[in-house]
């Protein structure tokens, strides 16, 4: 279903009578970029904290990990209970309860408690992601306006994820490790009653009973594949039964929850969705871009911070020129999205983000400033384009009445993308670096297996040893690394190029439907073709949606934008 429907279009009236929807907009944008900066702030100031509560190996996973799991696992259950109860009444609980999170993590005292405040975290990310996107739905239901709303929404994400390692690096150098949490709250302090304010309440379906035991078992299936996919990257073996058990009960209870809501008259998820190639092709879409991104990222990291030794303020200044062409890709989104379609703007976002992944492999043991700034650039324009027309063409196919369940439904992906590539890319990582340092000439047998663990350790290693023989194997295990990395890069082009084969299947137009002082004419099939006489070309809507029995007041299926705009 894309385009814009009759309920869509009543749907977006109703809710732009009360409420500016540019306002909402900024509301919603600020909203996802205290989500995304979580996400990755607390990376810089893991050394502080560790120093400060000496958490054991386990409870420090469960320091970093507890935030994104948490997250990832409650997706479908608060996007589709947002359909139900309210979406914006799911997004202020979520506010509270990431600021009451935040007060806690910041002052926490004991690294138990640090983990509970960074489950907490993930709660309250888990109900404003969906919420936001599928506000959003509500509030723009045109395709058009809608398509300018979501480049914002995908640039902020991008902006917070790369923002956050440069301010959490400023905050540890100049205060504590726990301000990196307490920047949250003066921003809460205002967010939450101006959304108060501002956002319109909007709901979809309320028919039939909301199907409890479905959303846990998608929150434990969710919860046990991510846990599963996280200790591989972690480099856990994968037939470890810490890491199997996990990972075969995710998957089957996931396999249990599409049965089970194919069966019921009332699903939380309408798997119908996954019928529509474009749906299903948008979301495959984003878990490839995150699968070859997103652990290539953090090997990047590495490789500024270990092999050029820079410090975590200045790799955070490395990564701007992929924010700034995040944003300036975010802004131009919607108008190349409508001359030159999903299928095109998708496919060649992937093939630009692969090019800039092949300049990268260049990279030496030496600092390249121009070539860095260049490919972060192009990886920036790259990504943020396949991000936006994904995203835009799947909550575009979803119907209004479920954008709660499209929007969990790509932001799990999203995560489940992120932490695929972590395993994937992480191992291909580990495959190409640890054999080059079986046997450095000059160096124990001993420590040539234990450097063969990770570049920070083999620079530990090599501090103990001292004199030639350190030299040696910090010489060669910077070599293997930057040989690693290579391997990595190669194969993470290898996704990216496969994701653009993939983008094949989406729409060669953007379908929008009739707007006023456009031409429409009937077409076969039923179907309308919109025409502009600005521009002389015709694109292809599709069939109005027959109106509704009965309309529920204030609700996003029903009663129309009006507020400033969904």
């Amino acid at each position: 279903m894309s385009g814009t429907s009759t309920t869509g279009r009543r749907s977006g009236a109703a809710v732009a009578a009360g409420a500016n929807r540019w306002v909402v907009l900024v509301v919603l944008c600020v909203s996802l970029l205290l989500v995304a900066l979580d996400a990755t702030v607390l990376h810089v100031a893991v050394p502080a904290l560790t120093e400060d509560l000496r958490p054991g190996a386990i409870q420090l996973l469960w320091i970093v990990d507890a935030y994104p799991l948490v997250c990832a696992a409650l997706l479908i259950l608060f996007g589709t209970l947002g359909d139900r109860v309210g979406r914006r009444r799911v997004l202020l609980i979520g506010y509270a309860l990431f600021g009451v999170a935040s007060a806690v993590a910041a002052f926490a005292a004991t690294p138990e408690l640090l983990i509970g405040a960074r489950a907490l975290l993930g709660v309250g990310g888990a109900m404003i992601m969906p919420a936001t996107l599928s506000v959003l739905r509500a509030v723009f239901p045109d395709r058009r306006e809608r398509a300018v709303a979501i480049g914002a929404w995908t640039a902020v994400a991008a902006v917070g994820a790369a923002i956050g390692p440069v301010l959490g690096g400023f905050l540890v150098e100049h205060f504590w490790w726990g301000s990196v949490f307490l920047i949250n709250l003066p921003l809460m302090a205002v967010l939450l009653p101006l959304a108060c304010w501002v956002l319109p309440e909007s709901r979809g379906s309320a028919d039939g009973p909301w199907d409890v035991l479905g959303a846990l078992m998608a929150a434990a299936g969710v919860l046990g594949v991510v846990f599963g996919v996280k200790r591989i990257g972690g480099g856990e073996g994968a037939l470890g039964a810490a890491t199997l058990v996990p990972l075969v009960v995710g998957a089957v209870l996931l396999v249990l929850f599409v049965r089970r809501q194919r069966n019921r008259k009332h699903p939380l998820i309408d798997i119908r969705m996954f019928s529509r190639p474009t749906f299903t092709t948008a979301v495959g879409c984003i878990v490839v871009a995150m699968l070859a991104l997103v652990g290539l990222e953090l090997i990047a990291v590495q490789y500024l911070q270990l092999v050029l030794g820079l410090s975590p303020l200045a790799t955070g200044l490395r990564l701007l020129p992929l924010t700034f062409a995040a944003i300036t890709a975010g802004a131009m989104g919607s108008s190349v999205l409508r001359r030159v379609g999903p299928r095109l703007m998708v496919g060649s976002g992937f093939v630009l983000t692969a090019v800039a992944v092949l300049c990268l492999v260049r990279m030496g043991s030496h600092d390249d400033p121009v070539l860095l700034t260049v490919a972060f650039v192009l990886l920036g324009f790259g990504l943020q384009a396949t991000l936006f027309g994904a995203y835009e063409s799947m909550l575009s196919e979803a119907p209004a009445d479920r954008a709660g369940g499209a929007a969990a439904v790509g932001e799990t992906s999203y995560q489940l993308g992120a932490g695929m590539g972590i395993a994937l890319l992480g191992s291909v990582m580990n495959a190409a670096y640890g054999p080059s340092l079986r046997s450095v000439p000059g160096v124990p047998a001993a420590a040539s297996h234990q450097a063969a663990n990770s570049l920070g350790e083999a620079y530990q290693v090599a501090g103990r040893l001292g004199g030639p023989a350190g030299t040696a194997l910090r010489s060669a295990a910077r070599d293997a690394f930057v040989h690693g990395l290579h391997v990595t890069l190669l194969v993470s082009a290898g996704l990216l190029l496969l994701g653009a084969a993939a983008a094949l299947r989406l729409p060669r137009v953007m379908e929008c439907a009739a707007q006023p002082g456009e031409r429409v004419e009937q077409a076969e099939g039923g179907r309308a073709v919109v025409g502009q006489p600005s521009d002389g070309r015709a694109r292809e809507a599709l069939p109005r949606a027959p109106a509704p029995a009965m309309a529920r007041p204030v609700s996003a299926d029903t009663a129309g934008s009006g507020r400033a705009g969904r």
